[in-house]
């Protein structure tokens, strides 16, 4: 059997059909592929030195290749971590006013934000504005510059953080990465002549009734050298 290994190799093993025949025959290999029928090329990369800071220059193409329960994650993440710390800063200038206690005992006094009494009534403050609800029981007065400033710095920080969140969100969904869930590939690829000269064919069919326009097909050729 060691001679039979060292001339054949691994790949081949010893069947026994009869008490007086022997033969090697070869053992598949399921083999990894190179290029998935999705498109998805197995290759990672290793070693390159500075992979993270590169992903991080840019930033926008980072967050629309990344897995949708990543994508839903840094959303929430960003918009909850902003909610909070817009409404913990409205409600400290409340509190360094003095408007949280003044809650309606002085008719005279005149607070920075009308109605805001507390963290959570800060909070909803915050909300109403971001979301241009008004509900009209909470406003800005006109003897509170410093909220007017905040209030300036939270609408310019709103729009960039609405702008980048979603224009990344609708451009991962506007992506056809499943459309090729409904592309089929046959089974096995076969090797005859066409026009005077042998070709690898193959197959593909499209589930949909849609017409694929300018579609064009790419294929990789592994082989050893």
């Amino acid at each position: 059997m060691s001679a039979l290994r060292r001339k054949f190799g691994e790949d081949y093993q010893v069947v026994n059909t009869s008490s007086s025949m022997t033969f090697s025959a070869p053992v598949k290999r399921k083999r990894q592929r190179f290029v998935e029928k999705n498109g998805h090329c197995n290759v990672q990369h290793g070693n390159l030195g500075g992979e993270t800071s590169r992903y991080l220059s840019d930033l926008f193409t980072t967050l629309v290749d990344l897995k949708w329960r990543w994508n839903l994650l840094i959303f929430i993440l960003t918009y909850t971590v902003a909610w909070l710390v817009m409404a913990s800063m409205w409600w400290v200038i409340a509190y360094i006013r003095g408007d949280l206690s003044n809650t309606g005992h002085d008719p005279s006094y005149t607070p920075c934000v009308a109605n805001v009494y507390n963290f959570p009534s800060a909070f909803l403050f915050f909300i109403e504005t971001e979301a241009t609800i008004g509900y009209g029981s909470r406003y800005i007065t006109e003897k509170c510059p410093e909220g007017i400033i905040l209030f300036l710095f939270q609408s310019l920080l709103g729009s960039i953080v609405d702008a980048f969140l979603i224009g990344c969100m609708f451009i991962k969904m506007s992506q056809p990465k499943k459309r090729a869930e409904t592309l089929m590939f046959s089974q096995d690829a076969v090797i005859s002549q066409r026009d005077g000269k042998l070709c690898l064919m193959f197959r593909v069919g499209n589930l949909r009734n849609s017409h694929m326009v300018s579609a064009q097909i790419r294929c990789k050729l592994i082989k050893g050298r």
